[in-house]
């Protein structure tokens, strides 16, 4: 069955209350009437990156529960997975084989030897897209002694593998039927735009293999009745691109776009997006990383991302940079700002809802952060007890917190609207974009004889929603 065209919840296994029978339990409690599909970040056996350096695709990681707290929920909700395409944990029992066995191992040629790349010069150095303070491989002793590198592009516990081989897209067709047994029905490919290794390039998003890569994942998803989601932020365009090919793309330009238009009061950037976006997007406003500014590049002018970027950075934490492998050391652009979306708009619930009905009304699939969920503010203890930015907007909720957080009149009138998205028909129908000034929105959508329009004044930050009554047909209002 496709995709319910609701709401989706983005939550991690532990973090709304203690484990995933908790998680399941907090869903049918306070929100199975709002949101259609929920996107469980990692539950695999990990030892990195927050569950994105699983040991196994396979396994579910015991404090969090079983293959049945999963296949529950899948069965109610529409169950979103990550696949973490690019790399598995050193800890694997497929890496720790090669470690032992070197090219003996039946799974060497999963990892990229980086020795057997030929020379790699400076030059190709400072040309390789990075995301930690050193170029992107690992020293590593094997069990007969000798030494050699692996390549790595995130931390040293996550190991890189080699799309170059067959074995490697056989792994991954295996990890994606098995999770689709378990009722995953949309795949995130988590990080694939580094599983494109080419010295002399930026060994990320090169073209046309990244795009090859894609419909290979495409074609395996929909043999087993799923979908898939590649996540990749940078420029807007590789979106369209995905987007045309049959597969979701992210809208990720939306939170910068709806930061500076309730911000500034000015809707002009937003609409000109509008008018453009792909249709068939999945649209955030927040998620477990920060709010990146790549994806807004060329859409918002350079002086006006300036401008919300130090807007922003006053009630955040420092930003993520992006920096050259050939110069660890230097200061590039800004890659993410790590704030929660409601701390972004200065905890105004006026300005927030706002947000969220912009959201709701902008083509695609939306999705929740379960801290947007809960208006969460930044937890700056979190942050300083882990050391990790992102952290910020990474809560643990227990039980009682939720039950406190779900009473707040801002989560109230969100529920509500969530409410609306997932189940009014016209949702079903077509976008419309109407005329509105610069300091206003004005979006609609058509299905049949049901119509809804959503008007939000930038200045006053109030968003107002008009539709025929299902029941007794008759048009009706309701102030957000």
């Amino acid at each position: 069955m496709p995709l319910r065209n609701a709401v989706q919840l983005i939550c991690y296994p532990n973090r709304m209350g203690s484990h995933l029978k908790d998680l399941h339990q907090v869903l049918n409690q306070h929100f199975s009437d709002a949101i259609g599909g929920v996107h469980i970040l990692p539950f695999f056996p990990s030892n990195a990156d927050g569950g994105f350096s699983p040991l196994s695709h396979r396994e579910v990681e015991p404090t969090f529960g079983s293959w049945a707290d999963i296949e529950a929920i899948a069965a109610d909700f529409d169950l979103v997975c990550d696949v973490t395409i690019n790399h598995i944990s050193d800890q694997s029992v497929e890496f720790q084989d090669y470690i032992d066995k070197r090219d003996r191992s039946e799974y060497a040629d999963l990892f990229v030897d980086v020795d057997k790349l030929g020379d790699i010069s400076h030059d190709d150095l400072s040309k390789i897209h990075i995301r930690k303070e050193k170029e992107p491989f690992r020293d590593v002793t094997f069990g007969d002694g000798s030494s050699g590198r692996v390549w790595c592009t995130f931390t040293e516990n996550q190991i890189d593998l080699n799309f170059e081989n067959e074995i490697t897209y056989q792994f991954m067709a295996e990890n994606m039927q098995f999770l689709a047994e378990k009722g995953v029905k949309l795949f995130r490919l988590d990080a694939f735009g580094y599983t494109t290794k080419r010295i002399g390039t930026s060994c990320f998003l090169v073209e046309p293999e990244v795009y090859r890569l894609l419909d290979w994942a495409n074609e395996v998803a929909q043999m087993h009745g799923a979908e898939i989601l590649p996540e990749v932020h940078d420029h807007p365009s590789y979106q369209y691109a995905i987007g045309r090919r049959n597969m979701h793309p992210y809208g990720f330009a939306l939170p910068p776009l709806l930061l500076y238009s309730l911000l500034d009061a000015n809707s002009v950037y937003l609409k000109n997006w509008l008018r453009m976006c792909p249709r068939n997007m999945v649209t955030v406003l927040d998620t477990h990383d920060g709010i990146c500014i790549p994806d807004v590049e060329s859409i918002l002018p350079e002086e006006q991302v300036t401008i919300l970027i130090d807007n922003i950075n006053t009630r955040s934490a420092d930003p993520i940079l992006r920096r050259s492998a050939a110069n660890v050391h230097s200061v590039g652009a800004i890659y993410q700002l790590t704030c929660t979306f409601y701390d972004a708009l200065m905890r105004n619930d006026d300005a927030y809802i706002a947000a969220r009905a912009i959201q709701f009304f902008t083509p695609g699939i939306p999705q929740v952060y379960y801290v947007g969920l809960l208006a969460g503010c930044n937890d700056y203890e979190l942050m300083d007890s882990t050391g990790e930015f992102r952290d910020i907007n990474r809560h643990f909720y227990s039980r009682d917190e939720i039950d406190q957080a779900v009473a707040q009149p801002v989560v109230h009138r969100l529920l509500a609207l969530m409410r609306f998205r997932s189940h009014y028909p016209a949702f079903d129908g077509h976008f419309e974009l109407n005329y509105s000034s610069q300091c206003s929105v004005s979006m609609a959508w058509r299905h049949g004889e049901y119509y809804c329009h959503v008007f939000v004044d930038l200045n006053f930050k109030t968003a107002t929603i008009d539709y025929l009554d299902v029941d007794e047909k008759v048009t009706k209002s309701f102030q957000c």
